[in-house]
């Protein structure tokens, strides 16, 4: 037997020069049979893909998606409410950081971030009922985010965030907002102790002292969170609110400013700043921030009631009530299911004399209406709640004019007088309703004397 020595050790082996055919076609029928199986397994629909091909979409990755969300929020896309128009791109911020949460739930920075623009998302809602719902959302996926990364600076901070958001909500009772401050300000805490340059966590705490009634305290860390992160949008928008709160309102306006250059498409920015101007009487700058946020909506392709309303206020003020009532009129339009707009649009009417016109629209924000007693929107609207000043101030509005249009042959003080002993038991103590709620039920009573026999 010949023998060989191959590689660089000696090894033995027989010279094989004649293939064994029969082992050859054995091992080729079993790798046949081998991968038919895996078709037969892998594919059951029985089409043909070739092995090793990429699959038909590829997976997106977390930073593409993260990307993405950041990109719709520099758009001002962070929240569009869904419509029935399948052709319209109608994805948001929201949307894409939902998406990322399906990947990796676990991310708690992307849940956090998800908290973040739910609750910046509640001021471009219309009702309380609305960002009561988007406050609530934003608690549980911050609370989630918290499970997952209890010692994360940032989403303790941003849980200070949604939970003061939260207790200054106007659907918020005492007990609810005494509570969720108080656990604002240790998130807060907790997050400037995990990271003191973190410069959310600051101007979330400054938020949270503002609140609570600690002024200056809150100016000191807004400042230091502003120095802390200097192009971030939050810190200015911070102590912009910190500044309009402390009656500064020329910096306040600069601050809200800089919050806009380094996010020029966010609507409430530009309704904030033309809000300040309002109250300093310079109506058409105020305007011009208000036109700015409909403009940012119609790019986006989003109806958003709020800069109309912002608009119809401002002229109210000015006296010229007949375009104050088309731009409230344009918003009940774009929701009509919105009571506080009714609520504004009579008083814009009552400013105007239009008291027939008012009681109507009126009677819609206090008692509600039906599609057949509404004449602005063939709806049924749901009363507002007697659960804040504006809403009381619709309480007076109404009882006012029914009183003022009482005649012998047409009598409203009994509903009048109604209205008006539940604006009495919920804010009998405040002087300036107290005056209203007296002086309309003297001239009701003056109406009964005259009508007696």
């Amino acid at each position: 037997m010949d023998q060989k020595l191959r590689g660089k050790r000696p090894t033995y082996r027989q010279d094989t020069s004649d293939l064994n055919l029969l082992k050859i076609g054995v091992l080729f029928t079993l790798i046949l049979g081998g991968l038919w199986f895996a078709y037969e397994v892998f594919n059951p629909e029985g089409r043909f893909e070739p092995l090793f091909m990429p699959t038909p979409t590829a997976t997106r990755t977390v930073n593409s998606l993260r990307q993405e969300a950041e990109a719709y929020f520099e758009a001002g896309k962070i929240y569009i409410p869904d419509d029935d128009d399948e052709t319209t791109d109608d994805k948001d911020a929201i949307d894409v950081y939902r998406e990322v949460l399906e990947l990796h739930p676990e991310d708690a920075l992307v849940r956090a971030e998800l908290s973040r623009l739910l609750t910046y998302s509640s001021s471009l809602l219309s009702t309380t009922e609305e960002r009561s719902q988007r406050l609530a959302l934003a608690r549980q996926e911050i609370e989630r985010a918290v499970q997952d990364a209890p010692d994360n600076s940032t989403v303790q901070a941003i849980r200070a965030l949604v939970l003061d958001w939260s207790a200054t909500s106007t659907a918020a009772n005492v007990e609810e907002q005494q509570a969720w401050l108080a656990e604002a300000e240790q998130a807060a805490n907790l997050a400037i102790n995990r990271d003191p340059n973190n410069s959310l966590a600051l101007a979330f705490y400054a938020e949270v002292l503002l609140d609570q009634g600690q002024k200056i305290q809150a100016l000191e860390n807004a400042r230091l969170a502003v120095e802390q992160g200097p192009d971030s949008m939050d810190t200015h928008r911070v102590y912009g609110t910190v500044l309009e709160a402390l009656g500064e309102y020329r910096s306040a306006i600069e601050e809200f400013e800089k919050a806009a250059e380094i996010n020029p498409n966010l609507t409430f920015l530009h309704i904030r700043i033309g809000v300040i101007y309002r109250a300093l009487k310079v109506y058409d700058t105020a305007l011009q921030y208000f036109d700015k946020a409909i403009s940012i909506n119609n790019s986006n392709e989003v109806q958003d009631p709020l800069p109309y309303i912002a608009i119809a206020k401002t002229y109210s003020r000015m006296g010229e009530f007949f375009i104050a009532a088309r731009n409230a009129e344009k918003a009940i339009q774009i929701n009509p299911y919105n009571a506080n707009t009714y609520g504004q649009l009579g008083d814009i009417y009552v400013r105007s004399r239009n008291y027939e016109g008012a009681v109507p629209v009126l009677k819609c924000a206090v008692e509600g209406c039906t599609a057949e007693e509404n004449e602005v929107a063939d709806v049924a609207v749901e009363p507002l709640a007697l659960t804040n000043y504006d809403v009381a101030y619709y309480y007076a509005r109404y009882g006012s004019t029914l009183a003022a249009l009482s005649r012998p042959e047409q009598n409203y003080c009994p509903k009048a007088m109604e209205i008006l002993n539940s604006l009495e038991a919920s804010y009998g103590s405040d002087p300036t309703l107290k005056d209203i709620i007296n002086e309309n039920k003297e001239i009701c009573d003056l109406l009964q004397d005259s009508s007696a026999p």
